[in-house]
């Protein structure tokens, strides 16, 4: 893939990702205490899905982060390095998830 054609895949990535935000917001939002309209079930399962979506959320941020992060790294020719210890990440690596910051051997060593 050309700089270009990254920069473009990344930026496609990141719109999707605010649209994703955008669509989520009314899932967010504070739920009722109010028990007339709401039996006490429904508002524990609207608490629930309230927490997912905030999860969600918080999953989305870390990927825009990411992603920002990557197009960042393009714009600066230092795109492709792993970000811990500066070997260059497999082009499949990269295919697969344009934005990755690390090469397998440092992912591997955060995780354990």
């Amino acid at each position: 893939m050309n700089k270009k054609s990254l920069i473009k895949t990344l930026e496609n990535l990141r719109e999707e990702i605010i649209l994703a935000q955008e669509n989520n917001q009314l899932s967010t939002q504070p739920v009722e205490l109010d028990q007339q309209r709401i039996g006490r079930l429904s508002r524990i399962d609207a608490l629930q899905v309230q927490e997912v979506a905030k999860n969600a959320e918080r999953r989305r941020d870390a990927e825009l982060r990411k992603v920002e992060a990557a197009i960042k790294r393009l714009q600066t020719g230092e795109y492709g390095s792993c970000l811990m210890c500066g070997d260059q990440i497999e082009k499949r690596r990269l295919i697969l998830d344009p934005a990755i910051p690390t090469c397998l051997i440092c992912a591997k060593n955060l995780s354990t």
